[in-house]
């Protein structure tokens, strides 16, 4: 089927909670909330479920108690579609027997090879075809945007930044600042959360760029889309027109935004935004990336730029002139011609998407999805981990991080590793898990708790660990793990407990 140029944007939350209808699918069916028929219900249910035989789940270890892993990191690295490697191979193959040829030969001549994923990217972010184009790296794209959009005097050259934005971003944003002869220390104007609260509010980054524009200090605005640490998805429409109304360039890091929420570029209308390709876009390891330029910079010639002879306008770049015209909007800030083989790779990925209806039709399984794991995570194991992902399925993505007041984090994360279930870790305390809409099912949420849940129990004292819930009918259940082995619950006669 055939995306939307647009995605309408979603600003107000679904009828009820995923925890709400879970707990009515269950009581429905007859089944406990936490029984893995739960599971294979909303499998047996779910629309995308044939979009996971689209992709390679990697293989988990011979030690591994399963086949194949439990793979729920997509928030780092997406699996390979199946089309990539025939998508790949087949440029390959024509490199073998055209040469140069290739470069005009159909089908995909690789003189426009970009125009064959601009489409699809732009319908992912939201834009038009003219706002977007696919090249470089992430960081290269973000220092290429700073040079039109940040343009600092000696009076007004501050940049507001969240305060734990990705390393490379904030490497980006210093080493500008140094070329431009300010210090970041003072540069460098960091969002901060509240004192006890682990994500940002929007009132409050939007007091601080009214703030800072009241004070005339600020010549941009930068942010994630979607906060690669909590998790936490930023208000790109809100804080976008806050900054515009103060005449702040704004621009948004996607890298954990694309693919994963609904975007809407150009009518949220930020300066700017760039993003990789290779976490929920599934396009490979460090491939190449796409920026966003809105449509009203696309013939501005005031914006100073970068240029390479690929930004050149297309009519006339092999007359080689040493007269740059760009060619208008995202496209005329290209430098060279980009990777064939990159462009291929992310044609595979983008195809799936296709076949979804694209990442708004996606939306609803994955609130589901990771509403399903917060539910077993809370009813089971919240004495022992701490979720600190905003817990309202708009403010978030599908990643939930986690933390673990024992300390135990490494400990789960190495009994996890040897389970076959694929998450990744960031120091010091956090498991981010990502069940993502494309290829991860119910069953693989439900699997994560069961092996997880071992692990944590045998941290009490005793080498029996008892947890006590009720179902949705009422009764009072209990689940017994001893020397790591696990009871599966039982009624409990006359809902009462003894002690020792």
């Amino acid at each position: 089927p055939a995306l939307p140029t647009r995605h309408p944007r979603v600003t107000t939350l679904a009828m009820s909670s995923p925890r709400a209808e879970l707990t009515a699918l269950a009581t429905k069916k007859k089944i406990d909330t936490d029984s893995r028929a739960l599971a294979e219900a909303l499998d047996a249910a779910d629309e995308f479920s044939h979009l996971r035989s689209r992709f390679q789940i990697p293989r988990a270890k011979p030690s591994a108690p399963r086949d194949e892993t439990i793979y729920l990191c997509g928030n780092s690295l997406g699996a390979l579609p199946n089309g990539t490697k025939k998508y790949v191979t087949d440029q390959i193959d024509k490199w073998g027997e055209l040469g140069v040829d290739g470069h005009f030969t159909d089908p995909l001549p690789w003189v426009s090879i970009d125009e064959s994923v601009n489409k699809g990217a732009a319908r992912l972010v939201g834009a038009k075809e003219v706002e977007v184009c696919v090249m470089n790296t992430l960081t290269v794209n973000l220092h290429l945007m700073m040079v039109s959009f940040y343009r600092p005097t000696k009076t007004k050259f501050k940049i507001l930044v969240e305060a734990k934005a990705f390393p490379s971003d904030m490497h980006m944003l210093q080493s500008q600042v140094k070329f431009h002869g300010f210090d970041p220390e003072e540069a460098l104007v960091k969002f901060e959360p509240r004192e006890g609260e682990a994500t940002l509010r929007t009132e409050d980054i939007i007091a601080k760029i009214k703030e800072h524009a009241e004070a005339g200090d600020v010549a941009l605005v930068m942010m994630s889309g979607v906060q690669y640490y909590t998790g936490q998805r930023f208000d790109i429409k809100t804080i976008t027109k806050a900054a515009r109304d103060c005449q702040i360039p704004i621009g948004w890091d996607l890298a954990h935004a694309v693919g994963n929420v609904p975007l809407n570029l150009h009518d949220d209308g930020p300066d700017f935004a760039c993003w990789c390709s290779y976490k929920y876009l599934n396009s490979g390891p460090g491939n190449i990336a796409g920026c966003f330029v809105h449509e009203r910079h696309a013939t501005n010639d005031k914006l100073n730029r970068f240029a390479g002879w690929w930004g050149h306008r297309k009519e006339d770049r092999f007359v080689m002139s040493h007269n740059f015209i760009p060619s208008p909007g995202a496209q005329g800030y290209m430098l060279s011609n980009p990777s064939v083989l990159c462009c291929a790779a992310l044609r595979a990925s983008l195809d799936v998407f296709e076949e979804a209806g694209g990442v708004l039709a996606l939306r609803s399984k994955s609130e589901k999805l990771t509403g399903y794991l917060e539910m077993l995570l809370e009813d089971h194991l919240s004495q022992y981990i701490n979720i600190f992902t905003p817990r309202n399925p708009a403010d978030r993505g599908c990643q939930l991080s986690l933390t673990f007041p024992a300390g135990n984090m490494m400990e789960v994360f190495s009994k996890l590793c040897e389970a076959g279930v694929i998450c990744d870790e960031r120091k010091p305390d956090v498991i981010r898990v990502a069940p993502t809409p494309l290829y991860n099912s119910y069953a693989d949420v439900w699997e994560l708790v069961e092996q997880v849940m071992p692990t944590l129990l045998r941290g009490v004292r005793s080498p029996c660990a008892v947890i006590v819930r009720q179902n949705s009918a009422g009764t009072m259940l209990c689940r017994v793990t001893i020397n790591n082995s696990t009871i599966p619950y039982q009624t409990i006669p006359n809902h009462t407990i003894p002690y020792p």
